[in-house]
């Protein structure tokens, strides 16, 4: 016999368990009848509104507080930043001489004398900034992150009256990608402008004239020293590398602080714009070169500290702010070889655009 011919249990056809359960009988309860609760009519509901009966019902997230961005500040700000630059433009670029603020007189005497060289390097040099900051903007629009209007920066006593321009953004809602994307749009975008404002006040400039005894002299960057070339190439001053307050024009002082300050925020530190790039790129490696870069930054002002000491103020603000670029909402998302390249490219733009040694007097 198999093992699957087991032989049949089943009592035989009317015996005692013929059609009945072996189990104990259980009593039957019947089902308790649950009666309907009467619902009144949506009309006497003292909450029911006809008038609003077709809308959709709220959810949770319509009950999220979403950040307005403010208005009047960023306004305040531009109003302010275009009257510093046009001051800065009329007065040649030395705001502080007392001849030109001594009373309202003067004052308006020297914008009645100058107001086409304000208006000039006003338009420039706002032009390049909010379209610095407008490709910052517009990224954080583009992805959905947090972000205020521009903020423009006034400073009516210095040389070119404005310290630029930032955007207040949520960084940590944005991944890799777009935290590169965000970064590196500010740069490319402004000098799309400042290039061709710089090449067009280096046109104007005639540098044969020496500068006078404790002038005020402006670096000129590697790509303006490559443009004063190109510009005058039979000139016998082409070679200079400084260029002095008396010599300047609207364009090119536009220009200079278009270079400046796109060089300055692609240093790879901290939140700047070259920080989010490098990060981007080298994710935790970028560290490494953030204290590399900043060990180089603090020996070459020591040793350059006659005409580097401009720098100083900024490189303690950043050491302050903290060199280290904060990890972003995902790391692990993938930059894809245009963005490699675009940014291994524009790792150059400190080396081309940032005038080293600044201003001298």
């Amino acid at each position: 016999m198999s093992t699957g011919d087991i032989p049949s249990a089943e009592p035989p056809e009317g015996g005692p368990s013929a059609g009945r359960s072996l189990a104990p009988s259980q009593p039957v309860v019947p089902p308790i009848a649950v009666e309907p609760v009467p619902r009144r009519p949506l009309d006497a509901d003292a909450f029911h509104d006809s008038s609003v009966a077709h809308l959709p019902e709220l959810r949770e997230s319509d009950f999220t507080l979403r950040p307005q961005r403010r208005v009047m500040l960023p306004l305040m700000l531009f109003i302010a930043t275009c009257a510093s630059t046009f001051w800065v433009g009329v007065t040649h670029w030395d705001p502080m001489r007392p001849e030109y603020s001594r009373t309202w007189a003067h004052v308006g005497a020297v914008i009645q004398q100058n107001w086409d060289y304000g208006l000039a390097y006003m338009g420039a040099v706002l032009a390049i900034l909010l379209t610095h900051e407008m490709g910052h903007f517009l990224q954080t629009v583009k992805y959905g992150i947090p972000a205020s209007y521009p903020l423009c920066i006034p400073i009516p006593f210095n040389p070119i009256g404005t310290m630029g321009a930032v955007i207040g953004m949520d960084g940590a809602r944005a991944d890799r990608r777009q935290i590169f994307d965000i970064g590196i749009a500010g740069p490319l975008a402004g000098l799309g402008v400042a290039f061709p404002v710089l090449w067009q006040g280096i046109k104007y400039l005639d540098l044969s004239r020496p500068p006078e005894p404790g002038e005020i002299e402006f670096y000129l960057p590697l790509v303006a020293q490559w443009m004063l070339q190109w510009a005058h190439p039979h000139a016998t001053w082409v070679g200079e590398k400084w260029v002095s307050l008396s010599e300047l024009n609207p364009y090119f002082m536009a220009g200079w602080v278009g270079m400046l300050i796109t060089g300055l925020n692609m240093l790879p530190i901290s939140q700047l714009d070259g920080g989010h790039t490098m990060y981007a790129l080298f994710l935790d490696r970028a560290h490494s070169f953030a204290r590399l870069f900043i060990s180089f930054a603090i020996l070459y002002v020591v040793i350059n500290l006659d005409e580097a000491v401009l720098w100083t103020p900024m490189l303690l603000l950043v050491i302050f702010l903290g060199i280290h670029h904060p990890p972003t909402r995902n790391d692990n998302m993938p930059l894809g070889p245009l963005r490699w390249t675009i940014g291994l490219a524009s790792l150059a733009i400190p080396i081309l655009c940032f005038p080293l040694l600044g201003v001298r007097q």
